[in-house]
């Protein structure tokens, strides 16, 4: 079955996660994705991370799924001569270097754009290719830190906390997707020929985020974190532990479903109280209904918290670990959990789930330079010239041979 993106060329000058992650998430749509590595110096995705059985870090088999690997010093002169060929016939090119790298590299959007004036360009940086902190080095927490996550995550007497995921890397990976798609579209439309995309890590997060920044200036409310209630606490909810241990988390988004929760809980005297008459007078006694909640759930087992809140059409959903993810029937049922045949590796499959053209793992990530030589030949060079390039080092076959 052809994807809904099949024969769109991205060139992925990234490294690490957020850029790589773009590319990776329009590959599982069918897009033939080229990811580019120096010949002296792999992503370290490879090596960070656990190892699977084959000593392959499992990091990198899912950001590195479905791609095409080229070993390759894009910054030499014969370099050029090769990236040149491959932004000619390409739609997009994505990397996440530090601003300005690609221009000492002689590879600036401008030369791009002289090379394939339709090219899509997504550049990812931690604070933009533009402002006072554009030359000023980040990592995701970073990111975390500046958007405002890690200021409300945790306990309200704590220190901030970092969330258990690479939140902006992942989160501007997606973005990152959805910027060049924009693109795309609007070159469809004739809009728009080549453009840049322009992304920071930290407005991923930021855009995701949102409310806060309205809460603060349309309300002069500011959003602190609350450990385990919501930082605004607006409706019930909270994380609680049932008396065998058993964690869950139980919200409420609307005036209806609080008042099942609250039946549920604490009968019609808690539900009917006119102190939780509508969600704005209720958000007033957050600290009352939470203790409720939790005074209900910290008495039963989870079999009894399950079986009340079902009666009253009310949510609580257990916590689930990260073995009880790969063994859950409904994940299993979508199919969100996949491999690849001679793989033991399993990784989250293509999502979201199209029902005409849906996404496919092809393969996990290979080995640096796995597809230098066909790429190569595909690009017309001769094998007389393939064999030069690696022997002056501009290009590396050494993987493709069964070599590390």
């Amino acid at each position: 079955m052809t994807g809904p993106l099949d024969q769109l060329k991205i060139i992925e000058l990234g490294h690490v996660i957020a850029g790589p992650l773009s590319a990776a998430l329009l590959s599982d749509f069918g897009a033939d994705v080229i990811k580019i590595e120096s010949p002296n110096r792999a992503d370290m995705m490879r090596e960070l991370g656990p190892k699977a059985e084959d000593g392959v870090g499992v990091w990198w088999k899912t950001l590195g799924r479905n791609k095409q690997t080229l070993s390759l010093n894009w910054k030499s002169d014969e370099g050029h001569e090769v990236l040149r060929k491959l932004v000619e016939d390409a739609d997009v090119l994505v990397e996440n270097f530090r601003p300005g790298v690609l221009e000492r590299g002689g590879v600036g959007p401008d030369t791009l754009h002289e090379w394939n004036p339709d090219l899509i360009i997504l550049r990812v940086s931690g604070y933009g290719q533009e402002g006072p902190m554009r030359d000023v080095p980040a990592f995701g927490r970073a990111a975390e830190a500046m958007s405002g996550l890690a200021h409300l995550t945790g306990f309200t007497d704590g220190p901030p906390m970092h969330p258990g995921f690479p939140a902006a890397d992942s989160t501007t990976g997606l973005m990152g997707a959805l910027g060049i798609m924009l693109a795309l579209f609007a070159r469809e439309k004739g809009t728009a020929r080549g453009q840049v995309v322009d992304l920071a890590v930290f407005e991923s997060l930021l855009r995701l985020m949102d409310y806060p920044v309205p809460a603060l200036t349309g309300a002069d409310h500011s959003a602190r974190r609350n450990g385990l209630r919501q930082p605004m606490d607006y409706a019930p909810g909270g994380m609680f532990r049932t008396i065998d241990g058993q964690w869950l988390t139980v919200s409420a988004g609307s005036a209806e479903t609080a008042h099942r929760l609250l039946r549920a809980v604490g009968g019609d005297i808690l539900a009917d109280d006119p102190r939780f008459a509508t969600l704005d007078v209720m958000s007033q006694h957050m600290p009352v209904v939470f203790d409720a909640i939790n005074d209900f759930v910290t008495q039963r087992t989870l079999a009894e918290v399950e079986e009340e809140f079902a009666r009253h059409d009310a949510v609580a959903s257990r916590v689930l670990s990260i073995e009880e993810i790969t063994e859950n029937e409904q994940i299993r049922h979508r199919g969100d959990i996949v491999s690849v045949e001679g793989e033991q590796t399993k990784v989250i499959g293509p999502i979201p789930h199209l029902s005409a053209t849906p996404g496919e793992l092809r393969w996990l990530g290979r080995p640096p330079g796995a597809d230098s030589r066909s790429i190569l030949r595909d690009l017309g060079f001769t094998e007389e010239r393939i064999a030069a390039l690696c022997k002056a080092g501009h290009v590396s076959l050494e993987s493709e041979e069964g070599t590390p």
